[in-house]
């Protein structure tokens, strides 16, 4: 729960980011009303609003983007199973006109031209002509290159899903052209050489406030490039996923003691951990898009353990995600927070049917409470909205992505720097202690196998799982089955295609320049 992205109250955002763009969903559309933007960027509160409201539309404050990019990421994987509609994604059997991912695509590419319209109001030439102070110059030059850092996260989420999707850049924009379509190792390319050029600019670690990007978040989201390389540009780039996450592990920032603080409603306490955040409050951010799905979605989980209202039963997890604990509780492992057949009558492990909102665990991670388990005041009509942040980067991702890349041969790393590494996430995990040495794993059991476990274990639910079972070749192989994979119940393999989800069929028909995504 935070009140401090630049404490101005989101409703007002939300107009600000209508009224910036002027323009609908997609890129084929452009801003036109010039002097909508000349009003709009005439004050350093004009442009402050403007970079909030990117923000906004990153987080799903006003908006389903992040949570349905979520769902993209953990139904289709071991992660979730979807109760509601239809199962094509939990089954890896979706086509052309799959609803879910076209959501995702057109709310992404709306995103980039706000940062665009952003990114032309903010070039310096711009700015000089409108007067304003040197101080005032300086702070929008921040927020220039936070918006770059905005808009390449939203590239990165679409070039994971989709490879080679409409690229437009803010001369783009401004010349009123059609997008033309990037192959996937040309837009890494370009995500890579945007992120670099404005490192140097953006602000220190732990120095912007919080909710904004910095160099932290710009390092983390390379280190995540790079760890990911060979899958998006045929080349693997494990040396420099070592150096940039070693740069955030350097940057001063320190595991917070209890793994269940880490999404709680007052989990704004927990910056010394927290690298990059979305921010919401329940007072101000009324949206279905936010956490409160999370926490809410989460099937079977009551009101006194949400800290909202009654579960909307809608997601569960597989037998193979429990499988990786040492039990089925908090016992022994503290991240095992699964509701089981303990808690409530008639749950059951296995998924026999994904209808059945009781065919499987479900997970309590996501809770609208804070560190005391007192509920967090609602402030709204609603009365079950989240004031969960949710951490887009954490400083565990950076060490599993340190420990993976040393493991696949990158150069810089030290083997026994990433072990104390993992075991400092272990030993929070086992003793709520990092520096316990209860859950410890020796040096000849770090493994990539290993790695890619802890990673469920420590990330579950927190967006990583499809990207990680891609990179390891196990997403639509046989090598690696789970339940409902393929559509049957143990699992099955299925086409490679589903590797990337299909470029919205509406966008092919908009747009001459796309070519659909192959087998699609």
């Amino acid at each position: 729960m935070k009140k401090r992205l630049f404490k101005i109250k989101y409703i007002g955002l939300v107009l600000v980011a209508l009224i910036v763009t002027s323009c609908t969903e997609d890129l084929d559309r452009f801003p036109t009303n010039a002097l909508t933007n000349d009003v709009q960027f005439s004050t350093i509160e004009g442009y402050k609003q403007g970079l909030v409201s990117t923000y906004i539309q990153l987080s799903g404050a006003n908006n389903f983007f992040y949570r349905d990019y979520w769902e993209l990421q953990e139904v289709s994987s071991d992660e979730a199973v979807n109760t509601w509609n239809s199962h094509k994604t939990t089954e890896l059997d979706w086509s052309s006109d799959h609803t879910e991912s076209a959501d995702v695509y057109k709310s992404g590419l709306y995103l980039i031209t706000l940062c665009n319209n952003f990114i032309i109001e903010a070039a310096p030439d711009v700015v000089n002509k409108r007067g304003f102070s040197v101080e005032d110059k300086a702070e929008i030059a921040k927020y220039y290159s936070e918006v770059r850092f905005v808009r390449a996260y939203a590239y990165w989420m679409l070039l994971d899903l989709f490879g080679n999707p409409s690229f437009a850049t803010e001369a783009t924009l401004a010349n009123g052209e059609i997008p033309k379509q990037i192959k996937q190792a040309d837009l890494y390319r370009f995500i890579e050489s945007e992120l670099k050029a404005i490192d140097e600019s953006m602000i220190a670690p732990k120095a912007n406030e919080y909710g904004r990007a910095d160099k932290a978040a710009v390092w983390s989201l390379l280190a995540r490039l790079y760890l990911n390389a060979e899958v998006y540009s045929g080349e693997a780039h494990y040396t420099e996923a070592i150096t940039y996450s070693k740069k955030v592990i350097d940057a001063g920032y320190s595991l917070v003691s209890n793994h269940q603080w880490l999404m709680l409603g007052d989990n704004n306490k927990n910056s010394s951990e927290f690298i990059f955040t979305f921010n919401y409050n329940n007072e101000y951010v009324t949206s279905w898009g936010t956490t409160n799905v999370f926490a809410l979605g989460a099937s079977g989980i009551p009101e006194e353990i949400n800290g909202m209202s009654a579960s909307w039963n809608l997601y569960r997890v597989t037998p193979s995600i429990v499988s990786l604990f040492p039990t089925h509780d908090t016992s022994v492992d503290k991240r095992a927070v699964f509701w089981t057949e303990k808690e409530e009558a008639k749950r059951t492990l296995e998924i026999e049917s994904l209808s059945n909102s009781k065919s499987g665990y479900s997970i309590y991670k996501y809770r609208n409470v804070d560190r005391n388990g007192v509920k967090i005041p609602q402030k709204n009509t609603y009365n079950n909205l989240s004031d969960i942040d949710f951490p887009v980067f954490r400083l565990p991702e950076m060490y599993l992505i340190y420990a993976e890349a040393v493991l696949r041969g990158g150069a810089g790393g030290d083997s026994q720097i990433a072990l104390n590494n993992v075991n400092k996430i272990r030993g929070r995990a086992y003793a709520n202690d990092p520096s316990s040495t209860l859950g410890n794993i020796a040096s000849k059991d770090l493994n990539l196998q290993f790695i890619l476990d802890e990673r469920a274990r420590e990330l579950m639910w927190e967006g990583y799982r499809r990207t990680d079972l891609i990179r390891y070749n196990k997403f639509t192989s046989g090598d690696y089955l789970w339940a409902w994979k393929g559509g049957v119940l143990n699992g099955k393999a299925v086409d490679s295609k589903y590797k990337l989800f299909p470029i919205p069929v509406s966008e092919i028909l908009s747009n001459p320049n796309l070519k659909q995504n192959p087998g699609y």
